[in-house]
C-alpha cells in the first residue's frame, strides 16, 4: 500500500477492462488516478466510481493516437499535481488475421494506438521523470509478444515492439533514478476479445475457441501487475496460462511448432467458413 499512497498515476486505456480495474487499484492504495481513455464518458464514469469509493481521481479525454493529446496530459498532469509518479500506457486494441488478409489500413491503426501510443506517452514523461529523480512507467505489451500465435501478426508485431522498448528503455533508464516495466498478460476476460477486429474471419468463430477456463478476471490481473510493479519486476507475465505459453515457447521450440500447426489448421477452417 505504502509503495502507491499519495503517488500521481496515470493510467490511459481506463475506461475498461485493465485499465480501468488498474485505476481502481490504485486509489483504493492511495495514490491520486488520472483516468484517460478515448472514450470520455467511460472515462468520466470510472473517476466518480473511484471518488464514491473514498478515492481520489480526475479523467480526461484522450486518444493516445495524437502525441499533442499525450504530451499535453502529462505536462497537464505534472502542472496540477506537481509530479508523475506512474504512467501505465495500457491503451491498446486489437486486430487479428493472417497477413495476407490485413490492409494496410488496419496495420496503422494498431500500429498507432498499441505502438506508437505507447512511444508518444514514454516521450512525454520520461524527460520528466528524469527530472524528478524517480518514476515509473508501466507499459502494456501482451503474452503475443513474447510468444506469437497464427492468427495475430499484427498484434504480435506490435506487442514485441512494446517488449523491446520497454525492455531497451529500462536499462537507458536504470541510472537515471527511472524505472520501466513490460506487462504480458495472458487471456484476460475483458471487452477486447468482442471489440477486436478480424481479417479474414467471423470473430464470433474465434470467439466460440478461446480457452474460457484459463481467463482471469480484469481486476485479477490489476493486481498482480501492482504486485510485480512493486517489486520493479522487468517483465510481468500474467496469469499462469501465460507462464505456461511463455515458458513453453522458450523452452520447446520443436512442441512450440506443432502447438502453431494445430492452431493454424484450425484457424484455416475458421478462415474458409468465413469466405
Amino acid at each position: 500500500m505504502a509503495k502507491y499512497a499519495n503517488k500521481v498515476a496515470v493510467v490511459t486505456g481506463a475506461a475498461s477492462g485493465i485499465g480501468r480495474s488498474l485505476a481502481q487499484e490504485l486509489a483504493r492504495r492511495g495514490a491520486r488516478v488520472v483516468v484517460a481513455d478515448i472514450n470520455g464518458e467511460g472515462a468520466a464514469a470510472v473517476a466518480r466510481e473511484i471518488e464514491a469509493a473514498g478515492g481520489k481521481a480526475s479523467w480526461v479525454r484522450l486518444d493516445v493516437t495524437d502525441e499533442s493529446e499525450v504530451a499535453g496530459l502529462i505536462h497537464k498532469t505534472v502542472a496540477d499535481h506537481g509530479r508523475i509518479d506512474f504512467l501505465f500506457n495500457n491503451a491498446g486494441i486489437g486486430v487479428g488475421g493472417e497477413a495476407r488478409d490485413l490492409t494496410l489500413a488496419q496495420w496503422r491503426r494498431i500500429v498507432d494506438v498499441n505502438l506508437w501510443g505507447v512511444i508518444y506517452g514514454c516521450h512525454a514523461a520520461y524527460p520528466i521523470m528524469i527530472r524528478q529523480g524517480s518514476g515509473h512507467i508501466v507499459n502494456t505489451a501482451s503474452v503475443a509478444g513474447l510468444a506469437p500465435l497464427p492468427g495475430e501478426v499484427c498484434y504480435a508485431t506490435t506487442k514485441f515492439a512494446v517488449v523491446g522498448l520497454s525492455t531497451a528503455l529500462r536499462n537507458e533508464a536504470a541510472g537515471l533514478g527511472v524505472k520501466v516495466s513490460v506487462v504480458c498478460p495472458g487471456f484476460i476476460d475483458t471487452a477486447i476479445f468482442e471489440t477486436a477486429e478480424i481479417a479474414g474471419a467471423d470473430p464470433k468463430d474465434i470467439l466460440e475457441r478461446l480457452p474460457r477456463k484459463f481467463f482471469a478476471t480484469a481486476d485479477q490481473a490489476a493486481r498482480e501487475i501492482l504486485a510485480g510493479v512493486s517489486r520493479n519486476k522487468d517483465i510481468i507475465i500474467v496469469t499462469l496460462h501465460g507462464k505456461l505459453v511463455v515458458g513453453l515457447y522458450r523452452l520447446s521450440r520443436p512442441l512450440w511448432s506443432a502447438v502453431n500447426r494445430i492452431m493454424m489448421r484450425d484457424y484455416r477452417k475458421i478462415r474458409k467458413s468465413a469466405a
